[in-house]
This record gives C-alpha cells, sequence and structure tokens, in this order.
C-alpha cells in the first residue's frame, strides 16, 4: 500500500514538474512573440505607474496581449531595470521582450521645435508658450533680448516650457564661450555683449548667411569714422519694445525718435540687443569681412547693393526705387 501511494506521489510530482515546466515554456514563447497590434501605436506612460500599471495601459492600447505574462517578464529579463515613463511609438508586432527594452532605454517619441534666428525673447516665449506637448507655464519674465540661442530644439513629451528656455540661455551662452575667444585679433568690440548686440542688428538687416560678414563691415567701418549705424530695425525696435513688428512702413518722424535704440540720432551700439541671433550672424561680426564700404540698399534679389561713397550709395537707391516702381507698376496692370 506505501509502495503504491509513493509511485502516485511520484506520479504527481512528475506532472506537476510538467505542467510547471511548460507554463514557464509558455510564458517565454509568449513574451517574445510578435506583439498584437497591427500598426504603430503611440501610448503614454505616465509618472508613477507601476509594472502592472503599465502592463494594463499597454494591453487597453492593444500593444500586448498578456499584461500577466507582460508583468512577469518585466520582472524576470528586466534585471531591475526600471520601465521610464514618457510618450512611446511603438511599431506593430512589437513582441513583449522588444516593448520592455524600448520602455527600459528610454526611447520616447522625440519632438521638435525649431527658433528662427532673429526674433525678440518675447517672440520666442510666445512661441514656446504654444507647443501643446511641452508643460508647466512660460515665465512671468521674458529673458532679456540677446540670451536665447535660435536653433531646432528636441524634447520629450513632459518636458516643460521653463526647462526648454533655459536650454536656450545655456546654448547662447555656450555659443559664446567658443566664439567669443576665436574672434579676429582685430576686433574693436570690447566685449561678448556687444558681440551680440552688433550681431542682433546684422541679423535683422539680412537673411543671406553669406552676406552677414559684409554687413558687419559696414557697421564696423561706420563705428571706426563715428558715423551713426542708422539701422531701420533698431527703430523698429524703439517703437515697439521688441513685443512684435511694426507692420507699417518706418517714416521720417520714426528716425527722429529719442530712444536710447534709434540709431539714427544715437551714435555707436544701441544699450542692448534688439533680437536674439543665431550663431552665423554672430560670427560675422568676430571675423568681418575687410571692406572700405559704409552703406547698403536692397538691391531686390533678397540681397544689398553695397557701396564706399555717398555717390554710388545713392545711385543704388535709385536703382531700388526704380525696380520698386516697375514691381508696383506691373501688379497695377494685372
Amino acid at each position: 500500500m506505501i509502495g503504491k501511494l509513493f509511485r502516485l506521489f511520484l506520479l504527481l510530482l512528475v506532472l506537476a514538474v510538467g505542467l510547471a515546466g511548460g507554463a514557464v515554456y509558455w510564458g517565454f514563447q509568449k513574451f517574445h512573440e510578435p506583439g498584437p497590434a497591427a500598426a504603430d501605436t503611440t501610448v503614454v506612460i505616465d509618472h508613477g505607474l507601476g509594472v502592472r500599471g503599465i502592463a494594463d495601459k499597454l494591453a487597453e492600447a492593444g500593444v500586448i496581449s498578456d499584461p500577466l505574462v507582460f508583468a512577469a517578464g518585466v520582472r524576470v529579463y528586466g534585471e531591475g531595470r526600471p520601465l521610464k515613463a514618457g510618450e512611446y511609438l511603438f511599431a506593430g508586432r512589437l513582441s513583449m521582450r522588444l516593448v520592455m527594452e524600448q520602455m527600459i532605454a528610454g526611447a520616447t517619441i522625440q519632438h521638435r521645435l525649431t527658433i528662427p534666428e532673429g526674433l525678440t525673447s518675447a517672440e520666442i516665449v510666445a512661441l514656446v508658450a504654444a507647443v501643446p506637448d511641452l508643460d508647466g507655464a512660460v515665465p512671468t519674465t521674458v529673458p532679456p533680448d540677446g540670451t536665447l540661442l535660435p536653433e531646432t530644439y528636441f524634447f520629450t513629451r513632459g518636458d516643460t516650457r521653463a526647462q526648454l528656455l533655459e536650454r536656450m540661455r545655456k546654448g547662447m551662452q555656450d555659443a559664446l564661450a567658443e566664439l567669443w575667444p576665436a574672434r579676429d585679433e582685430a576686433s574693436p568690440l570690447k566685449t561678448a555683449a556687444e558681440a551680440v548686440t552688433l550681431a542682433s542688428i546684422v541679423e535683422k538687416e539680412t537673411a543671406l548667411a553669406a552676406e552677414r560678414p559684409h554687413v558687419a563691415s559696414v557697421f564696423f567701418n561706420r563705428l571706426a569714422q563715428n558715423m551713426p549705424l542708422q539701422s531701420d530695425p533698431t527703430v523698429i525696435y524703439a517703437l515697439t519694445g521688441g513685443k512684435g513688428p511694426l507692420n507699417r512702413p518706418l517714416s521720417k518722424a520714426d528716425l527722429k525718435i529719442a530712444d536710447p535704440y534709434n540709431t539714427y540720432v544715437n551714435p555707436g551700439l544701441p544699450p542692448g540687443p534688439i533680437a536674439n541671433p543665431g550663431r552665423a550672424s554672430l560670427k560675422a561680426v568676430l571675423h568681418p569681412d575687410t571692406t572700405k564700404d559704409l552703406y547698403f540698399v536692397a538691391d531686390g534679389t533678397g540681397g544689398h547693393a553695397f557701396a564706399a561713397t555717398l555717390d554710388e550709395h545713392n545711385k543704388n537707391v535709385a536703382a531700388w526705387r526704380q525696380q520698386q516702381k516697375q514691381q508696383t507698376d506691373q501688379m497695377q496692370a494685372q
């Protein structure tokens, strides 16, 4: 009787081991097989969710087929590495193992925001405030003009607006730390702050990167001869306070306004930047062309015609006005 009971016990033990082994094998297969999602799927994993909460959310989104198997697989194969929160794009038919690895790596969706060169800080803050994938409010105090570096910034959902603006501020600091020490030895600029101020004027005067060192040379030549810079963008800044575009042509009265930023009535550089210049404009004022030019005017092609004398400049201005007249006549004739 005892022998029969012992044999029965052994049989049940073998069956139990077999069933357990089969369950482990089934779980292994399930964890590594292609997932149920037929197409790429975006899922936002909030902070604070545990492994089981994450598993349930992935199952609800159709990314995984079995939350229990996923949670068990993470504990077995994750080796204690945490699953990171964020916005994920999971490829169609992705296995639970690969979903786990993507979340451990924190390979979230990367968003981008391009800050155009030459915007004021108020305009940049408005752009950042309008980005829907950022969190938090923008600072109540707008950063000073010239302290934010225009370029393309990548961020993930959940990053804050304050963090992105801080990256822009650090970007400008880093750019100046790199570019200022490498400036031309003969540069008359005394400080990096002066470089940012002049670069902001160059930035607003021309959109052509190749032309910026030439424009910078004109301003340096004017400064060397104690001539006013006579830059229209500085007058616009004086009128708007950097809040936005003027949306009308400048008048003769505008050029006479009493404002520290008006470079028609005040010699030298204005008291500070009128915009946030990019790296190309910063390089242009630190490595300007060598010319004798003192004047420039639009040439009708998007660039400018430069002149060393007032007579040459007047001819260029006359040519520009003639082009404008022809364009107006053509539009009226249509």
